[in-house]
Order: C-alpha cells, then structure tokens, then sequence
C-alpha cells in the first residue's frame, strides 16, 4: 500500500516532467508560423564606486542568453570590463566595472544596451565613495548599529522602575501603547520590504517573497508561542517582543548600511539621532510584560542584545552585501514577527482590560494605543529622506 501511494504521488510529476521535455524538443509554436523575440531584463543590485571608477552588479533575467554590448554614463559611451565575461544566462550575475572620473555628491546616469538594443537605465542620485572592508569602517559602522540599535532599546527598558509604580490603569496604558508602536513598526516594514522586494530582479518575486517570509513567520512562532496551549505573558512575551522589535531593526540597518553602499542618500548625524530617538519607545514597550516579575541580570543583558544587536548586523550586510532579494527576505520575516508579537500583546491587553473594567476596550487601551502611534509616526519624521 505505502508503494502504491509512493507511485501515485510521483507519477503526475513524471508525466509533467515528460510533457514539458516534449513541448520544447518539439516546439510546437513553429508550426504555426510563432517566433517570439527573447525576453529581456538587467536588474543592478549592487553600485560600487571608488578611485577606480563605477562597478555595477547586474543580474539577468531573460528566455535566452543575454550578452552586454554598450554602456553609457551620462550620455556617452564608455569602455567596461565584465567579469566573468560571455553571455549571462537566466539568473546569473556579474560586475561592469567601468574606469569612470565620477564626481562626489554629483547624480550619473547609466545606460547598459544589450545585443539585441534593448536599454536599462540605472541612477545614481548622489555619488558617494563606497565602504571598504577595514578594521576601521567595520568597527564604524558596528558602532553605528550600536547607536541606532542597542542604546535606544537599553535606554527605554530603564523605565522599568517608573512602569511598576504606574498603577494598574498607567500599566494598562503602557501595554496599549506598546500595541500602538507595534502596529507603526508592522505598517512600516511592510512598506519598507514591498518597497526593496519591487527592486529585486523579477526571478526572485521580491513583493511575493514579503508576504510568503511573513507568513512562514508568523505561523511558526504562533506554533512556538502557543506550544504550551496557553498565551504568553510576563518574560516569555518580552522575549517575543525583542525578537519582533530585533527583526524589525536588522531591516533597520539593512537600510542605513545600504544607503551607503548604493551611494542614494547620506545618512548624517540629524539622521542618525533621528533612529535612535525612534527606537527609544521599543525598549519601553519590551519593559512593560515586565512590570509584575523578578528578571535577572542576564535576562535584561538577553533582551536588550535580541532587540538591539541585529541593527549592527544588518548594518554591516546592508553596506558590504547588499541585495534587494536579501532584504525583502530579512523584512518579511520581520513582519510576520510583529505581526505575532502584535496580537499577543493585543490579546494579553484584553485580559487585563477585561479583569480591571469588565470590558474588552477601555479608554485608557484607546488612548494608549493612539500614543504609541502618534509617538512613532512623529519620530519617524526625523528619519525621512
């Protein structure tokens, strides 16, 4: 019985796989009289500028092979070197490095023409020289992550001691709060992987690939949360909070470190305390579970390190590795943990609605959850470029 199962479970996949091979050895569209012109597409993921020009990484996507005959920088044309070299098949890679006098802070246009005269036009908003690898500029831009990440996060769980002299209304107000960042970061970073997932090169589905991490995130950790067939509360939701809040910030850096790499903006110091002052609020809301229970050392030192040290590691792979598809990956998988985290504290909130006031909604939940938004939509102004 267990072979006869086996062989009806492979079997439609044998004959697809035979129907396919025998569409395309015999191409029936050349019967009747159909050509199609290959496909065409270039995606760059990747700018690398320094003294040796412009570097661009382009992958292709296409129904043949594509070769690269021209490329144009502000309008003329420009010897390049590709490596490897030869035509570039469905998927693959390479770097154009072009020997380039580009100018600091100045905006370049780049066309690349293929062999069949099809153009990609690419911009380069704002020069800037990329980071290289050193000792030196790792521990910058670890720092950086350290700054915008682990300091904001530390510094608002040390409110902490204020939360449990709150009262039960201020407790039940801060929970509401913390759903009302939460609520902001989950709209935020599923804006912001929609938006990198629509740059990725059409093979990888970067919008799709959002909503499919999301999903697989979120059902997992709702299996994990719920593994015991009862809600999280006290350390175990802190601990789910930091993961989220943690998912959210590799995004974070993801973008700070990029924004580097791709030279298309120049994240200055107002920009840099702008972050910070943003994530002070997550710290708060990863305190609030906390309020009612003995934690120790280490745990503070855990949670603060979850929620705050994926911001160093996104920065350093958002400025020496970027790719789009990458990142659409990294915040999807942040949004299903919000997302998770969200109704958790959303359903621990009522609980404690509903103990205190004997209803679900309280004008205190209403008007914390409207703080917590107001509080990081007006801090997010200071992080727009």
């Amino acid at each position: 019985m267990r072979r006869r199962a086996w062989v009806s479970l492979l079997l439609p996949l044998v004959l697809l796989g035979a129907a396919i091979a025998t569409f395309v050895a015999t191409n029936p569209l050349g019967l009747i009289g159909v050509s199609p012109p290959p496909l065409e597409e270039l995606t760059v993921e990747r700018t690398r500028l320094d003294d040796t020009g412009i570097a661009l990484k382009v992958r292709a996507v296409g129904s043949e092979p594509m070769h690269i005959a021209q490329v144009q920088v502000d309008g003329a044309y420009w010897r390049f070197t590709q490596t490897p070299g030869g035509p570039l098949a469905r998927g693959e890679s390479v770097w154009l490095e072009l020997p380039y006098p580009w100018v600091e802070d100045e905006l370049h246009e780049i066309t690349v023409i293929t062999a069949t005269g099809v153009t990609f036009h690419h911009t380069i908003e704002v020069a800037e020289a990329s980071p290289r690898v050193s000792a030196r500029q790792v521990a910058g831009y670890g720092l950086l992550g350290l700054f915008v990440g682990v300091f904001p996060v530390a510094l608002g769980m040390c409110s902490r001691p204020a939360l449990q002299h709150a009262g039960a209304r201020g407790f039940q107000f801060v929970l509401a709060l913390t759903l009302g960042l939460l609520a902001f970061l989950l709209v935020d970073t599923l804006e912001e992987g929609l938006e990198i997932g629509a740059q990725a090169a059409s093979l990888f589905q970067g919008q799709t690939l959002v909503w499919l991490a999301a999903v697989v995130a979120f059902i997992t950790l709702v299996a994990i949360g719920r593994r015991h067939h009862r809600p999280p509360e006290g350390r175990a939701l802190a601990w789910y909070l930091a993961l989220g809040i943690g998912l959210h910030n590799l995004g974070e850096g993801l973008a700070i470190g990029g924004a580097f790499a791709t030279g298309a903006a120049a994240l200055g110091t107002f920009l840099v305390v702008g972050f910070t002052l943003h994530n002070l609020t997550e710290g708060v809301g990863i305190a609030a579970p906390l309020t009612r229970e003995a934690v120790p050392a280490w745990a503070w030192g855990g949670l603060v390190a979850l929620a705050g040290l994926p911001a160093v590691l996104g920065t350093w792979i958002g400025a020496y590795a970027y790719a789009p598809h990458w990142s659409a990956l990294f915040l999807g998988l942040g949004v299903g943990a919000i997302l998770q985290v969200l109704l958790e504290v959303a359903a621990y909130l009522q609980r404690t609605a509903a103990a205190r006031e004997g209803r679900a909604i309280s004008a205190t939940s209403v008007a914390g959850f409207a703080a917590g938004v107001a509080v990081m939509y007006a801090t997010a102004f200071l992080i727009q470029t």
